[in-house]
């Protein structure tokens, strides 16, 4: 079925539990892993307009080496076959990295974390997710990190408008006397 599984991975917790998701799937299928992390230089340039000497640049592909090897790690004490790429994306964005990856690789399935954001959220900052699920030419698992409430930390509450208690309950506001006048009529005038 599945032999050849790419996962791409950048340390994030979506990414792991791709990463994890793919690991069981290997097990079971007796496939190999191909770990891809992407340094994503285009951005980097889009936000450091110099970088003299690249010492930015070397320290994002140092750290996607150490990223790379933790994760090798946590797949070779799984007993799954493992191997690693490092990609930049100097001009076209991650997902495209990964897509390319995909072909050249002859991958069988491709394993992504997401953070499954809608709406304006995902217009306004992209989703590589969504770029490899539209492009990829082999079939794409979507893996989204656990829920907050599953993990069993709750949610904060959204900020609500205090509500007013019930009549004749201690701590209630007595009510605002009625304007004497309202916007947009002449105010009364005090006799004379």
């Amino acid at each position: 079925m599945y032999s050849k599984i790419l996962v791409p991975v950048d340390g994030s917790n979506t990414s792991n539990a791709g990463l994890n998701e793919a690991i069981k799937l290997a097990k079971a299928l007796h496939a190999c892993i191909r770990l891809l992390h992407v340094v994503d230089a285009a951005t980097l340039y889009a936000v450091i307009e110099v970088d003299v000497n690249g010492s930015v640049l070397k320290t994002l592909r140092e750290d996607g080496r150490l990223l790379l090897a933790q994760a090798q790690a946590l797949v070779s004490r799984a007993q799954v076959e493992v191997d690693t790429a490092q990609v930049e994306a100097i001009v076209e964005p991650t997902g495209s990295c990964i897509v390319a990856e995909a072909r050249e690789w002859s991958a069988d399935l491709v394993v992504c974390g997401t953070h499954g954001r809608r709406g304006l959220h995902r217009l306004l900052m992209g989703s590589d997710a969504q770029y490899v699920l539209s492009h990829s030419p082999v079939p794409v698992l979507m893996v989204r990190a656990p829920d907050r409430a599953r993990r069993g930390l709750r949610r904060p509450r959204p900020m609500t408008s205090p509500r007013p208690c019930p009549a004749g309950t201690p701590g209630r506001q007595p009510a605002l006397p009625r304007p004497v006048w309202t916007p947009g009529r002449q105010a009364p005038r005090s006799g004379v």
